[in-house]
């Protein structure tokens, strides 16, 4: 049994435990006292009552009683019972959706995104690392070496073909292995976007990345598959989802999912 699965045994039990002890009635008297009962009745000039304490039916006379107080919070109790009802329902519904959600996502590694309950894959793009000497492409998933001095990590065009009209979209990511991975904001320059700058130093060939990182959430909804979307709504531009190894001994390796954001007009 899941965690998930154990803390719902445990709620609904504990819920139904409550449920039974609110089924009970206070049942009010004038002088400010009340008598536990599991159900009761007004008769002609008294009220005849099921003694939880005593467990047996008793009566007392009912100028004694405060019905007033008694309904009121029958009533209330009423109230709570249905919108407790209405919330777990509610959660219910939330959980089932996600289940689904997460079931439908394909096993192969990539980003996701959500459009009519379907996933639709995001294509990866093809990142080159730009310098003053040569322009190298960056495979998908094959570390890459670089020269000293200063690169780019690029894509070229200056908007990605992939537009999304949500402020704060929500992306599932299935990794390929354990990774760093986020939402990064893009710089357009003339014929391509920038995705990262790269510092390498000549002798220890120690690189220096520099990224424009979106704040995120992220759930993880499986041993390799994230929920990843922005803490705040993104401004109009190019953003990528992204996955990869700090760079090292003189080799970068990232994987780009790229996408635009523009609000609907």
């Amino acid at each position: 049994m899941g965690v998930a699965m154990f803390r719902r045994v445990v709620f609904l039990l504990l819920f139904t435990a409550l449920a039974a002890l609110a089924a009970n009635v206070r049942l009010y008297l004038k002088n400010g006292d009340y008598q536990l009962a599991r159900e009761y009745k007004v008769l002609s000039d008294r009220v005849r009552f099921y003694s939880v304490e005593r467990d047996e039916w008793e009566e007392i006379p009912l100028q004694l009683i405060d019905l007033k107080r008694t309904e009121s919070e029958i009533k209330q109790k009423e109230q709570e019972q249905k919108q407790e009802t209405k919330e777990l329902a509610a959660e219910d519904n939330f959980e089932r959706q996600q289940r689904q959600e997460v079931e439908s996502i394909p096993q192969q590694p990539g980003v996701y995104r959500m459009d009519k309950g379907k996933p639709v894959a995001i294509p990866a793009a093809e990142s080159k690392i730009v310098n003053n000497k040569r322009r190298n492409v960056l495979k998908v998933m094959s570390p890459i070496p670089i020269v000293s001095g200063k690169s780019n990590v690029e894509l070229d065009g200056e908007h990605s073909p992939n537009s999304l009209r949500d402020a704060r979209p929500e992306f599932y990511i299935r990794l390929t292995e354990e990774e760093r991975f986020g939402i990064i904001q893009l710089t357009p320059q003339k014929g391509s976007r920038i995705v990262e700058k790269l510092t390498i130093m000549p002798v220890t060939k120690e690189i220096a990345e520099e990224q424009r990182e979106i704040q995120t959430f992220r759930q993880q909804l499986g041993y390799d598959l994230y929920k990843i979307w922005p803490e705040k709504p993104l401004d109009p531009g190019e953003y990528a989802v992204v996955e990869y190894t700090p760079a090292t001994n003189g080799t970068v390796n990232i994987q780009v999912w790229d996408f635009s954001y523009s609000p609907a007009k």
